[in-house]
């Protein structure tokens, strides 16, 4: 083990590692119960998603932990999935059999980038303002599916949309289990969504909301509903190119980042190079071809492993430790189904992680107006359009215009100019 980790070159143990493991691991494993919870909305067997989600988590992260050596967690990534279920599925009427053969695409795609120096060309194309502008306006199209889920907020004839009947119990409950959640986060307790969801289900159950499931322990099953049911052929039939590249973009920059990031708290980042990168984006890469013949949404490396780093996590042991426990949680599908069907359990995550993730538009820069306001309809339209990828190719397409326009073209890459001339034709002649 200490040759094959290094645990003494990285100046920790093995007792430190498995705590660390079980740290990132109660921080992230709220993800098995919102991502089936997230796709079955897509018409997705809620069994076969879950089993999918354990699966390529577990194949993501052994990856990550044995081919890199980092302590970082892969999952199937929030954002992504509700991408997947109400923008490819419910907003264009695709088939989760064809959604599921475009992250297979995408997947592909990406396992040959990773094993290219093209990854780095792509990455570099994109200015860094508006990297930070899809996180943050994923993490807003995150949080308005939570608050629609609860019943916080519904449609209206007259306006479109307004606050739903607080007093209504499901509308309630979701209220108590943020704040709960909120005072938890606030005190920096370790686990604080996984724990708010533990609390909010037993109120529910006090509340008459949660039916106790007849077993608590079973085998896993239900894997047969959706794995191998991808359609390849629809992704070209129906011409979901932008559909593939946005899977394939946002999984790509988002890992590469949470990666980057997680590496340097640990002191893994040398001289501001990030070694064993190609194993680290191929885990992720592999993470997600596997979770689309399993039957789920891109992975991605969860910025959740942060907090195994923050008690002294530094190799890939911790990763393994998390791969562990996660195969664990498949025996327990039974209390896992349960706690998903109630809403206002899940909703107060969905609600929190889009507070996380628009939290980078402190880094965008919004001085220079031809990348900012791009920037700005990125991060509107996506909520607005309940279409990632509608919001992207806005911005996308903006870019590049303004840049022109101020005689400031040579700022653009060549390669960016291709996205734009792609999302135009994806807007423009296959909707969004």
């Amino acid at each position: 083990m200490e040759a094959w980790f290094k645990l003494k070159e990285r100046n920790t143990s093995i007792r430190t590692e498995l705590l660390a493991g079980m740290t990132t691991f109660f921080t992230m494993v709220y993800i098995v119960i919102v991502n089936p919870g997230v796709l079955s909305q897509a018409g997705m067997d809620f069994n076969g998603v879950f089993v999918a989600t354990v699966l390529a988590s577990i194949i993501g992260t052994l990856i990550m932990g044995f081919a890199s050596n980092y302590p970082i967690a892969v999952a199937p990534g929030m954002g992504l999935n509700a991408y997947f279920a109400f923008t490819v599925v419910g907003g264009q009427s695709i088939t989760w059999q064809t959604a599921l053969g475009a992250v297979f695409v995408a997947g592909l795609l990406f396992i040959l980038l990773s094993l290219t120096s093209f990854r780095y060309m792509l990455l570099d194309a994109i200015p860094s303002s508006l990297k930070h502008a899809i996180t943050a306006g994923i993490g807003l199209f995150i949080t308005f599916i939570g608050l629609q889920n609860s019943g916080i907020i519904v449609d209206s004839p007259a306006t479109l949309l307004t606050l739903g009947s607080l007093t209504e119990p499901m509308t309630l409950l979701t209220l108590i289990g943020l704040i709960v959640s909120l005072i938890l986060m606030s005190y920096r307790v370790k686990g604080y969504l996984f724990i708010g969801m533990l609390i909010t289900a037993v109120l529910a159950g006090w509340m008459g909301l949660l039916k106790l499931p007849e077993k608590l322990v079973s085998l896993p099953s239900g894997l047969s509903a959706t794995m191998l049911q991808m359609d390849v052929g629809g992704v070209f039939t129906n011409g979901l190119y932008a559909v593939v590249f946005t899977f394939l973009l946002i999984t790509l920059f988002d890992t590469t980042g949470t990666m980057l990031g997680v590496a340097e708290q640990a002191g893994l980042v040398k001289d501001g190079k990030f070694p064993r990168s190609r194993g680290a984006l191929l885990a992720d890469a592999v993470g997600t071809t596997a979770g689309a013949v399993l039957g789920t949404s891109p992975t991605s490396a969860y910025i959740e492993s942060s907090s195994g780093v923050a008690v002294g996590g530094r190799t890939g042991l911790t990763a393994v430790t998390v791969s562990l426990l996660l195969g664990l949680t498949l025996f327990f599908s039974p209390v896992i189904g349960v706690l998903a069907a109630v809403p206002a359990i899940t909703a107060p995550v969905l609600i929190i992680v889009g507070f996380l993730m628009i939290s980078v538009v402190s880094k965008i820069d919004w001085s220079d107006f031809e990348v900012v306001f791009p920037a700005f309809l990125i991060i509107v339209l996506m909520p607005l359009t309940y279409s990632i990828a509608t919001g992207i190719g806005v911005g996308f397409i903006t870019y590049p215009i303004l840049k022109a326009v101020k005689g400031k073209w040579r700022e653009v890459h060549p390669i960016f100019y291709l996205f734009a001339v792609l999302f135009f034709i994806q807007l423009a002649f296959f909707g969004h």
